[in-house]
This record gives C-alpha cells, structure tokens and sequence, in this order.
C-alpha cells in the first residue's frame, strides 16, 4: 500500500511540475498579420511552448491580465497602436514592466533598432526571420 501511495504522490508531482513549465512557457504573440501570427504560432507550439495570438494591439494589457505570458513578441507596424508605444506603455507600467518583450519587425535600421531600445525592448528579431533566429531570441527569456 505505501508504494502506491508514494507513486500517486509522484504521479501528482509530475503532473504539477508539467503543468508549472507549461505555464511558464506561454508566449503572446501580437501581429495585426494573421499570416504571421500563424506562422510563430506554429514554430513556437513545435518547440513545447504556449502560444497567445492576438492580432489587435489595443487589447495587450487585458490579454495579459488574462493570459499571463512570460514573454511577449511584438510586431512594431500596426493600425492603431504600434509596437513601439505598446512596449514603450508596457515598460513604463509597474503592472506589466517586467515581462521581456521582443520586437518582431520588418524595421531593420540601426535606427529602428535604438528606438526600440529607447522603448525598452528586451531584444529584436528582424522580418523576414529564420526559425533559429526567432527561438534564439525567445530561449533567452522563456
């Protein structure tokens, strides 16, 4: 009787420490290009992470609260409301500051590149990326 004990109890073990890493694992993934969302969806879920896809940048801050990823890649052209204010409000707010956020952009120029780092950004991928380029950038925070 004391081994099947000491097996539920491990097997409840495991299933926490799964369900702990997904959850550390989660990834918000905002692009107004549903192209592109699928696309990092797709190569982000091949790689044991979890995927948010949100295509509308006015509704970070709700996803987030909601959602609560540890990382977030952020595209910088969008309607409304681009990356580089998104990330610029989210780094200022002591609520959301610390979560890394990575521009994923088409934006490539040494000065595109220090505004987001004047924004805050935690790092940079440049459209078009490669599939290492991208889980490069993201191993570094998740």
């Amino acid at each position: 009787m004391a081994a099947t004990l000491a097996a539920d109890v491990h097997l409840g073990s495991t299933d926490k420490s799964l369900e702990r890493l997904a959850v550390q694992k989660r990834v918000l993934i905002v692009d107004d290009s549903p192209a592109q969302v699928k696309l990092i969806h797709g190569l982000l879920e091949r790689e044991g992470y979890s995927p948010i896809d949100l295509n509308d940048p006015r509704r970070v801050e709700e996803t987030i609260v909601s959602q609560r990823p540890n990382l977030i890649l952020l595209d910088v052209v969008m309607p409304e409301r681009n990356g580089f204010q998104v990330c610029r409000e989210l780094k200022a707010s002591s609520e959301f500051g610390a979560i890394p956020v990575i521009l994923v952009t088409s934006k490539d120029t040494a000065s595109d590149r220090f505004w987001g780092e004047q924004q805050g950004a935690d790092g940079y991928v440049t459209k078009p990326f490669t599939r290492e380029d991208l889980l490069r950038a993201v191993r570094r925070f998740v």
